[in-house]
């Protein structure tokens, strides 16, 4: 059983920055895919960006040069810088984790959520 934890949402003014961080406690992070999801209101949940077991990154084209997600297999923690943030960035945040075993099923966790704010 795999429990994720997210910090770093809260309020910004357009152009400012946030951290949110993912801590995931049980499993075997090394191994994980990890990544971030957001929903806005009456939307669905996207995905913004998720990074490798090996540290390879990918990301919306929303969101490409603006955030930047890592991973620190130490902390069991996955990291989501947002840069220069946009109102329509608004969202719940959340994190995600997702392996797949040696039968070839595939197992996902999610996170609770962090609400990000955009707006003056």
């Amino acid at each position: 059983q795999v429990q994720l934890v997210e910090s770093g949402g809260g309020l910004v003014q357009p152009g400012g920055s946030l951290r949110l961080s993912c801590t995931a406690s049980g499993g075997s992070f090394s191994i994980y895919v990890m990544g971030w999801y957001r929903q806005a209101p009456g939307k669905q949940r996207e995905l913004v960006a998720a990074i490798t077991s090996t540290a390879i990154p990918n990301y919306s084209e929303s969101v490409e040069g603006r955030f930047t997600i890592s991973r620190d297999n130490a902390k069991n923690t996955v990291y989501l810088q947002m840069n220069n943030l946009k109102p329509e960035d608004t969202a719940v945040y959340f994190c995600n984790a997702r392996f797949t075993d040696w039968r070839w099923r595939d197992y996902t966790y999610w996170g609770q959520g962090t609400q990000v704010t955009v707006s003056s």
